[in-house]
């Protein structure tokens, strides 16, 4: 439930801030830039039902597969889970500090061509890309893969679009405690774990249908300092990819990931570097 509640919250907040931002354009503008709010409101229903229509896919390639085949698709969804996650943290990295500015720009441009379904568009889309995500990362930990949905399930999903509310309503404050940066910068953190977690849940299954090998059954037992089947070690196995009993093949794995993600995270940050050197030099 708890990793349920994080993903929800964490990606609805993402969206919350697109929509705000092309709210607050289109509200404070003049007449003409008012006259597309319908088209805003459109988009953000266009794009909720396209993530619907993701999620409910998903599950009923759950109830159609079996035997091997749901093995290997739920595996896949898992690892498909782990990149997406990985590639949008390194998306925001590059991109966050611009996204407010380019929205506005794209915003500017259909208000003066008059192209108000271009104003829809942009919003699906953002809404799209924020939901689909959300809806292959739910099913990566898990979500719905038995091919059902159970209560405590639909809690986490409404407890964590709430705290989203919250949360998008105390950063527009603009208070000294809260901040975009410093929100994206820890959830990063937060989103990178949760990665390694469903990193290692794939490990985990590809050892089970031996695609890859154990190498060493089980290197150490710390059951006794924090099971990974009990309540909270199975929470804290799937934010951050802790076994009880790792295998030899769990271990290599979780340190590849972290020397990529070091890895990736270094290039993007030089890349960064190297924009911000080529904006500051004179025309």
């Amino acid at each position: 439930m708890g990793q349920v509640l994080f993903i929800v919250w964490r990606e609805s907040v993402e969206a919350l801030l697109v929509v705000g931002i092309l709210y607050a354009w289109l509200k404070n503008g003049d007449a003409q830039a008012r006259h597309g709010l319908p088209y805003l409101w459109a988009g953000v229903v266009i794009g909720l039902l396209a993530a619907v229509a993701l999620g409910a896919a998903l599950v009923g390639f759950t109830e159609v597969l079996s035997g091997d085949a749901q093995d290997y698709f739920q595996t896949a969804m898992v690892l498909v889970a782990c990149v997406l996650i990985v590639q949008m943290v390194l998306w925001m990295k590059s991109h966050g500090r611009m996204l407010k500015r380019d929205m506005e720009r794209s915003l500017q441009k259909s208000t003066q061509d008059g192209h108000w379904w271009g104003i829809a568009l942009l919003v699906a889309l953002a809404i799209a890309r924020e939901g689909s995500e959300t809806a292959v990362f739910l099913y990566g930990v898990g979500f719905g893969q038995s091919g059902h949905v159970n209560a405590s399930q639909y809690l986490a999903i409404f407890i964590g679009f709430d705290l989203a509310l919250l949360t998008f309503y105390l950063l527009q404050l603009g208070g000294k405690i809260f901040s975009w940066r410093s929100f994206f910068r820890v959830t990063e953190i937060m989103l990178l774990f949760l990665a390694a977690g469903l990193f290692e849940t794939g490990v985990d299954r590809l050892i089970d249908i031996e695609i890859l090998p154990v190498i060493v059954n089980q290197v150490w037992n710390s059951s006794a300092i924090l099971d990974d089947s009990s309540t909270v070690g199975s929470l804290v196995a799937t934010l951050t990819g802790y076994r009880a009993h790792p295998a030899g093949m769990n271990l290599v794995a979780y340190a590849v990931y972290w020397i990529v993600i070091y890895l990736l995270v270094r290039r993007s940050n030089h890349q960064m570097t190297q924009k911000q050197k080529a904006a500051s030099r004179p025309a």
